[in-house]
């Protein structure tokens, strides 16, 4: 579905049929220590460009939202899981490393 800022997202769900107005972040929500969701969010949130980038079905994401100084200059923050090989992931675009690896032609991207 299309955030707010346009872009194509699996996590942002909204429906506004019958005068309903719902929008949430089902990646926020689903981090309990997460702050409240805002709309406005999406603007400047990192998730649809990994999922662009990287459409492994064992990346697992989890996201929260951290507030700059005097609450000024709100900013998603992403982690980055691999559920195969149970480590973490330090680049989402990219992916696990281990993942690649299993990959033929890939291996000569991340070297020995």
């Amino acid at each position: 579905m299309k955030t707010p800022a346009g872009k194509e997202c699996r996590f942002y769900y909204e429906n506004f049929h019958r005068g309903r107005s719902d929008q949430e972040c089902r990646l926020l929500q689903a981090n309990p220590n997460a702050s409240s969701w805002r709309p406005k969010d999406c603007h400047n949130c990192p998730v649809p460009d990994i999922l662009l980038a990287n459409n492994s079905p064992d990346l697992v994401l989890e996201a929260t939202v951290k507030n700059g100084l005097l609450g000024l200059g709100r900013r998603v923050e992403v982690r980055a899981f691999c559920s195969r090989h149970l480590v973490d992931v330090p680049d989402p675009h990219v992916g696990c490393r281990q993942c690649a690896m299993e990959k033929p032609g890939l291996k000569d991207l991340f070297g020995p």
